[in-house]
């Protein structure tokens, strides 16, 4: 094609698709999509040379920030309400499972593995309140899943997650444990408190750019996984906390936010948390994604 124009530029762009090699179908639906997508955008902002220019030089420093530390393009992704999205299209609910939502960009692999209702903490704050943490993981019937992981982590009542915080002991705040014969689990964390979202570097230019506020409300992180079951990846929000209805990466869900009671007199623990877990097996997800 030697005459592109703007009224037919995206036409030509998807006609070459797989004229030069095979792709699979999935491919041609995608890159269809994004191409048209992406050029109406481009036409409906009369995007100028010097944006687009910008907007390389945005990716190209974001990508350059990222590291094990840091994972700065779910950072942005979050930011836009993007990861959130992915996770609700993949992750239906159809048959009374517990909800999923983000994974967020402060997840670390390979956790300690701990006994049934060890403690998480490694470090001590003078503001924090501990949390002892208990529940059940069922199945979609209310049978007990045995032997279930829940890899969990928070951030310190600094605000911070130990992996951004030279001052924390490796993995604070994070371990792997598991449940029973009957499903119940059992743990011991730290109330989580409301944080912002790193706001330096591009993750803070999109923010600043959208007139948004970085702040999340105190969560506690879980990935809940079993023989058979489809891993749940999810959030426990904690009723009292700020920012439940105006979090800066629309992660909060009604059915995901749990109440932090007093504890009993006499508990090791200054409060106590109660939450149960359902999971779908595997066969039943792939069935509802279909």
């Amino acid at each position: 094609m030697r005459n592109v124009t703007i009224d037919n530029v995206t036409d030509v762009v998807v006609g070459s698709l797989g004229k030069s090699g095979e792709i699979t179908d999935r491919q041609r639906e995608i890159m269809t999509s994004l191409i048209t997508h992406l050029h109406g955008f481009i036409k409906d902002v009369n995007m100028t040379h010097a944006e687009f220019l910008g907007a390389c030089n945005f990716l190209a420093r974001a990508g350059a920030i990222c590291s094990d530390k840091r994972q700065e393009f779910i950072l942005l992704a979050d930011i836009l309400g993007v990861e959130v999205l992915v996770d609700m299209i993949s992750n239906p609910v159809a048959a009374g499972e517990s909800e999923s939502t983000v994974l967020g960009p402060f997840y670390r692999e390979n956790p300690p593995v701990l006994p049934k209702g060890a403690s998480t903490v490694q470090k001590a704050f003078d503001n924090q309140e501990t949390v002892y943490v208990e529940g059940y993981v069922r199945d979609g019937n209310g049978n007990p899943v045995a032997g279930a992981t829940l890899d969990i982590w928070e951030d310190a009542p600094n605000g911070l997650y130990e992996n951004h915080d030279p001052d924390q002991p490796d993995y604070n705040l994070r371990g792997r444990f598991e449940t029973d014969e009957n499903g119940h689990y059992a743990l011991v964390a730290v109330r989580p408190v409301p944080y912002p979202i790193p706001e330096d570097e591009t993750a803070g230019e999109l923010l600043h750019f959208m007139g948004h506020h970085p702040n999340r409300p105190g969560h506690l992180h879980f990935i809940v996984s079993g023989d058979g079951f489809r891993p749940l990846i999810t959030q426990i929000y904690d009723a009292d906390t700020e920012w439940l209805d105006n979090d800066s990466v629309f992660a909060v869900k009604e059915s995901l936010i749990g109440k932090f009671e007093k504890a009993p007199e006499g508990a090791d623990t200054d409060l106590v948390l109660r939450f149960d877990f359902t999971l779908r097996r595997a066969g039943e997800a792939q069935m509802a994604a279909e």
